[in-house]
């Protein structure tokens, strides 16, 4: 069955750096798009990034320039990379396939 493990969050002070990573099983990976959203406290689910299976890549707006999204086919990884976070970005962060998630990893932006 998929299986989707985030990790990587952590608490960072704005302007800082992280990587998510997302290990992904039960499915052939290299033939997926592979998204991260996020849900911040008292707020529905945000789509941030998808990066389909050609490698192309989107990117909402609010972290368009300071996120990047890329995957590893041959370790079945997707990862996210953040830079110049900002307090705006705290959330819940999950990897997704379609509509199958996993847990998450909290990502807190804070001085």
């Amino acid at each position: 069955q998929v299986q989707l493990v985030e990790s990587g969050g952590g608490l960072v002070q704005p302007g800082d750096s992280l990587r998510l990573s997302c290990a992904a099983s039960g499915f052939t990976f290299a033939a997926y798009a592979m998204t991260w959203v996020r849900q911040a406290p008292g707020k529905g689910l945000e789509w941030v990034s998808t990066i389909n299976s050609g490698g192309s890549t989107t990117y909402a707006d609010s972290v368009k320039g300071r996120f990047t999204i890329s995957r590893d086919n041959a370790k079945n990884m997707v990862y996210l990379q953040m830079f110049s976070l900002k307090p705006e970005d705290t959330a819940v962060y999950y990897c997704a396939k379609g509509l199958r998630r996993g847990q998450g990893t909290q990502v807190t932006v804070s001085s």
